[in-house]
């Protein structure tokens, strides 16, 4: 294997934003375990292409277990872990009237209980390997009131988590921080045309962002220039949580009065 800075899994890691994180990672120096349900070969491949370093790895988060067998797997395979990107994620934008408990159970399970899992999972390997950084991808979602119920709780209680485990992780020398994207260009957006324009009309950018700018902030998370920052969200959204409400106000009203003075 070449020389790397160390290994660092990422979940979801198959497509979209995590695989975006797994190239970013892996230019940078990792060797990345890219974890998912669904095939990790064409990530894998396109590391590779790029001369980096990486395994593919079929992970359900869901699964407690397999999260305890991948750690054991990873611990004999490459002796030890510097870094958890808990990236994996399900949507679902219906309200609570209309959200049953399918849905419900599907989207916390995914989206909560998976980051609880793996890090209960993972981090006492990454303690015995000397520490490092745990990010968990919530969303800005997890900063407001979300029209989606049980995607909003989600995330909701991934930043609780995060906090949670920056001090019960900080003795073991590990930093555990959250990401909040706000709309970024992915497949999970794919379908939703209303809801993206829409979404465009509150982000004073005027654009999504793009996986590759969230990808920048996990491979900053990863590295020993965050080193501390603990317990900290990172906001990336445009603008949207700052100043997004008085921006489509301030438009809107110009529009109805016909570019006067606001």
């Amino acid at each position: 294997m070449a020389e790397h800075k160390g290994v660092v899994l990422v979940t979801g890691g198959a497509q979209g934003m995590g695989a975006s994180h797994s190239e970013a990672l892996a230019r940078a120096g990792w060797h990345v375990c890219v974890a998912d349900v669904k095939d990790t070969a064409p990530t894998v491949r396109a590391i590779q292409a790029q001369g980096g370093s990486a395994s593919g790895h079929r992970l359900d988060v869901v699964d407690s277990e397999a999260w305890n067998a991948l750690a054991a797997h990873i611990k004999s395979e490459f002796g030890g872990l510097a870094g958890l990107v808990n990236n994996a994620g399900v949507s679902y934008r219906h309200g609570i009237s209309d959200t049953d408990d399918a849905n419900w159970h599907k989207v916390i399970g995914v989206n909560l209980n998976g980051v609880f899992f793996g890090m209960r999972a993972m981090a006492p390997l990454m303690r015995d390997s000397g520490g490092g950084s745990i990010i968990n991808i919530s969303s800005i979602s997890g900063q407001l009131g979300y029209h989606g119920a049980a995607y909003g709780a989600s995330k909701w209680g991934v930043r609780g988590l995060t906090k949670s485990a920056a001090g019960e992780y900080a003795p073991w020398g590990i930093r555990t921080n959250s990401i909040h994207p706000g709309l970024i260009d992915t497949p999970m957006v794919s379908n939703a045309d209303a809801f993206v324009a829409s979404s465009l009309e509150s982000i004073p950018f005027g654009r999504a962002g793009t996986p590759a700018e969230i990808s920048a902030a996990v491979v900053f998370l990863m590295s020993p220039e965050s080193s501390y920052l603990n317990g900290s969200e990172l906001t990336i959204d445009g603008g949207l949580i700052a100043a997004g409400t008085y921006w489509r106000i301030r438009h809107e009203a110009a529009q109805r009065s016909k570019g006067g003075d606001l």
